[in-house]
């Protein structure tokens, strides 16, 4: 993992995504395929893949540094993305993680290996290697548009994109969160917790 940033991996995507807001976050279908997963964070290594081809996944995973988390474009239902080997050589490369809108096969290897995979689902049926497009553009993961070199962080919650341009900004406000929260008691969060609700309640009318 770069040092610009191994500090995410210990922030929670549910800090992110209070700090970033839900156009940042990958909907809910790129999601672990086991766990419990780790979490992962690392620069994204963009990918974009048409339906029924991953060549430039396969060509992807000889070329993303030690530490990036490989993200594919795709959206393709019908075919695998990647399978165990491909996996496995990632792995062996020091790729964290793959983040794929799109499946997966051999699971059962991938889960056995601990390799993070965030993707849509499982299918036996391998895609084709014919369509070469080029590597490291902007490509759209999820919902979420995704460049070169911004952090993505993944674990059990979701898949978080930090722009490259605010890394800096959200690590510092994201570490200060946790410790406020620390210092804070639940009874402290219980009584300011309903007087905020009570209060927008009260503003709308409300009464008990």
């Amino acid at each position: 993992m770069t040092t610009d940033s191994a500090g995410f991996a210990a922030i929670p995507t549910t800090t992110l995504a209070d700090l970033l807001g839900r156009a940042h976050v990958m909907d809910i279908g790129v999601r672990p395929l086991w766990g419990p997963v780790p979490r992962v964070a690392g620069p994204a290594f963009t990918v974009s893949c048409p339906p029924g081809d991953n060549l430039m996944l396969h060509a992807a995973i000889h070329r993303a540094g030690p530490g990036s988390v490989v993200v594919v474009e795709s959206g393709d239902l019908d075919h695998a993305l990647a399978g165990g080997n491909v996996c496995a050589v990632a792995q062996r490369r020091g790729v964290a993680a793959f983040v794929l809108d799109g499946l997966i096969r051999d699971l059962a290897e991938v889960r056995e290996a601990g390799f993070p995979v965030h993707a849509r689902g499982v299918i036996p049926v391998p895609g084709a290697k014919a369509a070469v497009r080029s590597l490291g553009l902007r490509v759209r993961c999820g919902g979420v548009d995704v460049d070169p070199g911004d952090v993505v962080v993944a674990d059990e919650e979701g898949v978080v994109v930090v722009p490259a341009a605010r890394r800096t900004e959200i690590l510092e406000a994201a570490r200060a969160t946790p410790a406020a929260e620390a210092a804070e008691s639940l009874d402290t969060w219980e009584r300011a917790h309903r007087a905020r609700i009570d209060r927008i309640l009260a503003d709308h009318g409300h009464q008990d």
